[in-house]
C-alpha cells in the first residue's frame, strides 16, 4: 500500500479501521510530472484526488483561453470532491506544477463514506464552505481592491499556504504569468508590480524566486490591518 496523504490529511481522521481498509484496496497512486492534466473542466470525473507531494494548480479558463488561478493544492489536501458529491461536470482544471504523488480514491467509495461517517460528512462540508468563503473573497478583493493591493495580498496568502525558508524565500516558485492568473491582471502589470515592490524593499526577486524583506509594508499595501 502507498503512502498516501489520506492517512495523514485531517479530512479522513474520523474513519474507522475498517472504512479506512475500505479505501485502501480501491485506491490507486501515481506519479504526475509538471504540466500534467488531472483532469479538465467541462469534464466528468469518476472520484477525487488527495495530495501526497507537490504542487497543483486549480483554475479555470476564460473565453480567451487566459487563466484564472482558484487556488493551489499541496500535500494533504484533496481536490475534485465536489463534483463527485454533486454529481456535476468539473468546473475548474487540475494541473501539475510541481512533481506531485497522487492517491486516486473512486466517487463511489467517497459518497458511501460520506453517507455513513457523519463526523467525516461535516469536515468535507466544512472544506466545500471555507472554499466557498475564499472564493466570496476574491471576489470582494477583485471589486474593491486595486491590482497593486492585490499582489501585494496574494504574496501574503501565499506566504501562509506554502511557509517561508530559513532564507525568507517563498518556498513555491511561479511564474509572473501565473502570478498574474491569481491576481487577475496582465503579466505586464506583475512584472512592473512586482519591480515597484523591489524598489520599496518589500521583497527581493531572484528570477522567479521571490525573497520577503518587509511583511509588515506587504501587510500595508495590501490594505490588510
Amino acid at each position: 500500500m502507498c503512502n498516501c496523504s489520506t492517512d495523514l490529511n485531517n479530512i479522513f481522521r474520523h474513519l474507522t479501521p475498517e472504512e479506512h481498509a475500505s479505501i485502501s484496496p480501491d485506491r490507486n497512486c501515481d506519479y504526475y510530472t509538471r504540466g500534467s492534466v488531472i483532469y479538465n473542466e467541462g469534464h466528468r470525473i469518476s472520484g477525487c484526488f488527495c495530495v501526497n507531494s507537490g504542487i497543483i494548480k486549480i483554475f479555470k479558463t476564460g473565453i480567451d483561453g487566459k487563466e484564472q488561478i482558484i487556488t493551489f493544492a499541496k500535500k494533504g489536501d484533496i481536490i475534485g470532491f465536489r463534483s463527485v458529491l454533486s454529481g456535476e461536470l468539473a468546473c475548474t482544471t487540475a494541473k501539475v506544477i510541481e512533481n506531485s504523488y497522487l492517491c486516486y480514491i473512486p466517487g463511489n467509495i467517497l459518497i458511501e463514506l460520506f453517507k455513513s461517517n457523519a463526523e467525516f460528512s461535516m469536515d468535507l462540508m466544512q472544506l466545500a464552505c471555507k472554499e466557498l468563503g475564499e472564493a466570496n473573497a476574491y471576489i470582494t478583493d477583485i471589486a474593491q481592491k486595486t491590482v497593486r493591493e492585490r499582489l501585494a495580498e496574494v504574496l501574503l496568502i501565499l506566504k501562509n499556504d506554502f511557509y517561508l525558508d530559513n532564507d525568507q524565500f517563498l518556498q513555491i516558485t511561479l511564474t509572473r504569468e501565473e502570478l498574474a492568473n491569481i491576481v487577475g491582471t496582465a503579466t505586464e502589470s506583475v512584472i512592473r508590480l512586482l519591480s515597484e515592490f523591489k524598489s520599496d524593499k518589500l521583497i527581493e526577486l531572484h528570477g522567479r524566486r521571490i525573497k520577503f524583506l518587509d511583511i509588515p509594508g506587504l501587510k500595508k499595501t495590501a490594505n490588510i490591518f
